[in-house]
């Protein structure tokens, strides 16, 4: 590395119990901007798999017929409390308007704990096969109490005590749960299509799908239903990601946070309310509750 890491010296300082968000902040808007977004991405992806999310999502007919809306949403709500934190004014919000659309449904306990365990490992796993560098003990940590005090803001309920007993829990649920079904498939093929747009035209998906299958393990691929790709493009995609890796080392970091929430989303052009943030036809807190 070439530059002082300024940002990473902070991190260190800090107490990943008591400073979890602050911790998260500096790492996912400064050292990662990219890369906790991509992570964030595929960790609600790899949910789809299991048949009972797939099956509600599906139902639902947002991620098919509003793929990119249901994209959006779901970013901006998880970016306010990552941004703002999860005690914050805006994050409360957040969190508050996430458990109402949420609780319309019928979802188990261990379904939510599944998704939320998702949100602390997927960015450790991908920190390590494609981040600049790995996730320093502190991120891992932080990122852990983090999710945590969301869970427990969002009611779910036997969150695990430990970073490590989390871990067993989500591998376990994986190799419980991952299976392959018609809906999983229809709703994973919309997200990998609408991570294709936003770099390819869709007369050319069908070769570009191949490289972001190469992002996904077997298991992934079966509950899919999607081919396994040959082993020389995932050593290229692999190739291509671990040269994206070096040559960040070489950059300095990023002086301003990145922050998802004043990016441009497409379904929001003029900006948005938290409160607005959904399906169509589930009123805001105010109107639900007057």
């Amino acid at each position: 590395m070439l530059f002082k890491r300024t940002i990473l010296d902070q991190i260190q300082r800090l107490d990943p119990e008591k400073d979890d968000h602050r911790i998260l902040f500096l790492s996912w808007t400064h050292d990662f901007a990219w890369d906790s977004r991509k992570a964030l991405e595929f960790a609600l992806f790899r949910t789809y798999a299991v048949p009972s999310i797939g099956k509600l999502l599906d139902s639902t007919g947002e991620f098919t017929r509003r793929t990119q809306k249901r994209y959006d949403d779901t970013d901006l709500l998880i970016a306010e409390f990552l941004e703002s934190g999860y005690d914050s004014e805006r994050g409360r919000r957040a969190i508050r308007r996430m458990n109402q659309l949420h609780h319309r449904f019928d979802i188990s306990n261990d379904d939510y704990l599944y998704v939320l365990s998702t949100f602390v490992l997927e960015p450790i796993r991908w920190m390590e096969r494609f981040g600049w560098r790995p996730y320093t003990d502190h991120e891992r940590l932080a990122g852990f109490y983090f999710f945590k005090q969301v869970g427990r803001r969002m009611n779910i309920r036997g969150i695990p005590a430990t970073l490590e007993e989390l871990q067993r829990f989500n591998l376990q649920y994986e190799r419980e749960h991952f299976r392959y079904t018609d809906e999983s498939r229809r709703v994973g093929e919309a997200t990998r299509d609408l991570f294709l747009g936003w770099f390819l035209p869709k007369s050319l998906h069908a070769y570009g799908a191949p490289a972001v299958h190469a992002l996904m393990d077997p298991p992934l691929l079966r509950a899919f239903g999607f081919p396994e790709p040959p082993s020389w493009l995932r050593r290229v995609v692999m190739g291509a990601m671990k040269t994206r890796a070096r040559l960040l080392r070489l950059k300095p970091e990023r002086k301003r946070p990145y922050l998802t929430t004043r990016a441009p989303h497409p379904t929001y052009p003029n900006g948005y309310q938290i409160e607005q943030l959904g399906p169509e036809g589930v009123p805001p807190p105010s109107e639900e509750n007057p």
